[in-house]
């Protein structure tokens, strides 16, 4: 029951996140980045954030998450590919995307066809 728990804030944790750094909104004072992170493969920072972007998306556009698997998974792995090593080091130590990273997220939404959080 705690895993799950932990598992299920790991994951609200990420898309609130991603849906502040797509928006480029500021992330709470409170946040505190998942210590799982630097251990997580490529794979699993991944699926992270193809996660986050089903949760985000299907609130922005009223829709399933079910639906946003594809355009999801589209958005995930651009933005991951064109991270730089710098930029994945730093979304692994705060759990948000930098500058760089989140001109590049916005750019994957855009490719995509995803909708730009407001």
């Amino acid at each position: 029951m705690r895993f799950t728990r932990f598992v299920l804030a790991s994951f609200m944790i990420a898309a609130s996140a991603t849906a502040a750094l797509a928006s480029a909104s500021t992330v709470p004072t409170n946040y505190q980045p998942d210590p799982a992170l630097q251990k997580a493969s490529r794979g699993e920072l991944e699926s992270r954030i193809r996660k986050a972007c089903t949760i985000t998306q299907a609130r922005v556009q009223n829709v399933t998450e079910t639906s946003l698997s594809s355009p999801c998974g589209c958005y995930a792995s651009r933005t991951l590919r064109s991270m730089s090593a710098d930029e994945v080091q730093a979304y692994r130590d705060t759990g948000v995307f930098n500058e760089g990273a989140r001109g590049k997220a916005l750019s994957a939404i855009d490719a995509c066809k995803l909708q730009r959080p407001i």
